[in-house]
């Protein structure tokens, strides 16, 4: 291999956002020359799981790099310089940032009686436009897509939103919240599907730079006993190979109702309280709760752990319980009308950056900054 294919492999290596950082085991098998085909992350989970993961290039590259040193000596002086120019790179510039939003639905004519509007569709439109500006790896929208899921009509905005994503090279994920099954939940969940192929009604989950994203149903009222029984089935085996799986570093459970909220339209989710909180708690590597449904950005810390309601994706705000609330929201200052969070990993932690539509519409700013180390109990 000549010194410019040498260089322009690792420069590869420093541009290839989902990198895989070699662990001991690994580099020890490059230094010898006795790596094997590299593979992505991997997850054994049931035939309705849709499990994705990162990219296997960076090891690739580096075991053709191997194969081509002429020497020992050569070798040695390459891996120097990948240390040099690739290594500092992926703690900075090569973080793999993942996009969260909910409640992306334009305004029902209903809400609009009791709440108060304010531009909501432009600032759909703005927040969309805002991701796509960001080039995160991923983004998930956890529920109520569109105000009437089963209503293609509904979706034409939305489909160019989702499109604009797809082809900066953003992958696009979604569960199903209340709205996207209202009137009809059959054609709601049909119409979904085709947006979403990777979607399970049951569950399923997306592995990005060794985070796992888990990604539930919590329309209760539109599941069988048995869609709940298969659901929690799942939730449990998964949770428990995912903690068992050294290559994932930290689990984050979604779905669309919030087990709590202090909003005084939709309050909190009990049955997300009863058949996905306590497989959460007893996950060690579950630090995180995210959810929609409350149009609000609310903050609780529960024996230990850490629960969002990001419900600012479009969707009229709605009013929180103040001097009364049933929880201690620890962003109680931080009310933006319009937003979304970007979550980026180092090592075992988790930085959390919600974003905030200016009131003047302007322009975003990063609001409400979190921490959430895996190694905190």
């Amino acid at each position: 291999m000549s010194f410019f294919s040498m260089m322009r492999t690792i420069f590869r290596l420093r541009e290839h956002n989902n990198s895989v950082i070699l662990g001991h085991g690994q580099a020890k098998r490059l230094l010898t020359g006795q790596a094997g085909k590299a593979t992505g992350l991997s997850v054994t989970s049931p035939a309705h799981t849709q499990a994705q993961h990162t990219s296997g290039f960076p090891l690739q590259s580096l075991a053709r790099l191997r194969a081509h040193s002429p020497s020992p000596a050569r070798w040695s002086h390459t891996l120097k310089l990948i240390f040099l120019l690739v290594i500092p790179t992926l703690y900075t510039f090569g973080q793999t940032k993942i996009a969260f939003v909910s409640d992306t639905q334009a305004p029902m004519w209903i809400e609009d009686v009791f709440l108060k509007s304010n531009n909501n569709e432009k600032a759909t439109a703005l927040l969309f436009s805002e991701i796509v500006n960001q080039k995160p790896s991923d983004l998930f929208i956890l529920g109520d897509v569109v105000t009437l899921g089963y209503k293609e009509k509904k979706w034409k905005k939305m489909d160019t939103y989702i499109q604009s994503c797809r082809d900066a090279g953003i992958e696009t994920s979604a569960l199903l919240g209340n709205h996207d099954v209202m009137s009809n939940a059959k054609k709601g969940e049909k119409v979904f599907q085709k947006r979403f192929p990777s979607h399970a009604r049951t569950g399923f989950v997306k592995i990005t730079d060794s985070v796992a994203v888990v990604l539930l149903n919590s329309n209760f009222k539109k599941l069988s006993r048995e869609d709940i029984a298969t659901q929690q089935s799942w939730l449990k085996s998964s949770l428990q190979k995912l903690d068992n799986d050294p290559a994932i570093q930290v689990i984050v459970v979604s779905c669309h109702h919030a087990p709590y909220s202090n909003s005084k339209i939709v309050g909190s989710a009990e049955e997300s309280q009863k058949y996905f909180v306590p497989l959460f708690y007893q996950s060690p590597k579950s630090k995180l709760f995210i959810t929609g449904h409350s149009h609000a950005f609310e903050y609780f810390k529960r024996e230990g752990k850490d629960f969002l309601v990001i419900g600012g994706g479009g969707g009229i705000h709605q009013p929180l319980k103040a001097s009364n609330a049933t929880f201690s929201d620890l962003a109680s200052q931080y009310k933006p009308m319009f937003h979304y969070l970007t979550m980026t990993r180092s090592g075992k932690s988790l930085q959390l950056v919600s974003h905030f539509l200016k009131n003047d519409f302007s322009g975003f700013e990063a609001g409400y900054s979190i921490n959430i180390s895996n190694e905190s109990k």
